[in-house]
């Protein structure tokens, strides 16, 4: 690690939020605000995991949930403050401030208990569940690290909520890149997505300036590349497809397109939505996708837009972010 002062450390970091994450940057940014809303005394009790079919949410950087039928209409914000929260099979992850200048992955179960906490370093920037609630990931920006030319890098983690085992850093496991082992120190993931045997799962990769859609084996400790310019996987229910973000010119200087992996062709087909989105999206169904987008003033509203390329993009959830279906 290089040696910075806390200034220089501080000031890289959201450099590198901004690269790599525009939700993280904004995230940071609204580190030290307070709610604009306060949610209601004893909200804690009224928000749930297993109260489908309703859509999870983060508003004012707090838990909430809506309606699926009426996600416009009365909204229901619990105390816990999060700045990033996935739930699945009535498991919820949260990334959640530890004190003014650190962050926790916090586990939660239905009714919002917290049953884990394990303390990570930098910005929250990506979070999930897998299907059966078991598994948990969580990706978050660092700084500092001397093999990275910008100064800054990622750290994604999983944990096994069963068995409570933890891998720190996917930077431990071996590489298969291109039918051949891979060493590098520049080695960087995000964005980890679940299949449904909780054991394989698929990320982004980043080294050499290049980024690739990974397939890891957690039990093997292994991953291998799939694909170019794949960023921010997120598993269709039905197991057949990847949403993902795809870099317009392979630049993300450029800004990302909404896309759809189809795995057994391997075939790209882009969403109708044209406008960029840095984000991981969220499958609500097999046809349905949901994501963040800010408006110019830094406000986040979740949209929606239909998977195989039709339609027009929705807004779904005024004012809110971090969206997963609760069914």
């Amino acid at each position: 690690m290089t040696a910075m002062s806390t200034r220089a450390k501080l000031g890289v970091v959201v450099a590198s939020a901004v690269l790599l994450g525009a939700v993280a940057a904004g995230y940071a940014a609204r580190a030290g605000q307070a709610p604009r809303t306060p949610p209601p005394a004893g909200a804690e009790q009224a928000v749930t995991l297993t109260s489908g079919p309703r859509l999870l949410a983060i508003t004012d950087r707090h838990v909430s949930t809506v309606a699926a039928t009426d996600p416009a209409g009365p909204r229901t914000v619990a105390g816990l403050e999060c700045l990033r929260v996935y739930a699945a099979a009535g498991t919820g992850v949260c990334l959640k401030p530890e004190t003014a200048w650190s962050y926790q992955v916090v586990v939660l179960d239905a009714t919002l208990r917290q049953t884990r906490a394990v303390s990570v370093p930098g910005l929250p920037n990506r979070a999930r569940v897998s299907a059966s609630g078991r598994m948990v990931s969580w990706t978050t920006f660092v700084g500092g690290d001397s093999y990275t030319s910008s100064g800054f890098s990622t750290r994604t983690g999983i944990l096994d909520t069963r068995t409570g085992t933890t891998v720190a850093s996917l930077e431990e496991f071996a590489i298969t890149r291109d039918g051949r082992g891979y060493r590098n120190a520049d080695v960087n993931y995000w964005g980890v997505t679940f299949t449904a045997d909780d054991n394989r799962f698929y990320a982004t990769m980043a080294t050499g300036g290049r980024r690739y859609l990974v397939r890891g084996d957690l039990a093997a400790r292994t991953v291998e590349t799939l694909k170019e310019n794949v960023e921010c996987p997120s598993l269709s229910p039905d197991g057949t497809r990847l949403a993902f973000k795809e870099a317009v010119d392979a630049d993300p200087a450029k800004g990302w397109r909404l896309s759809v992996l189809d795995l057994p062709s391997m075939r790209v087909t882009a969403t109708a939505e044209v406008r960029s989105v840095d984000d991981q999206a969220a499958w609500l169904d097999n046809g349905t996708l949901a994501y963040t987008l800010r408006r110019d003033d830094g406000q986040p509203d979740v949209w929606s837009v239909a998977a195989d390329g039709s339609g027009t993009p929705t807004l779904v959830i005024p004012g809110a972010e971090s969206p997963s279906p609760l069914t």
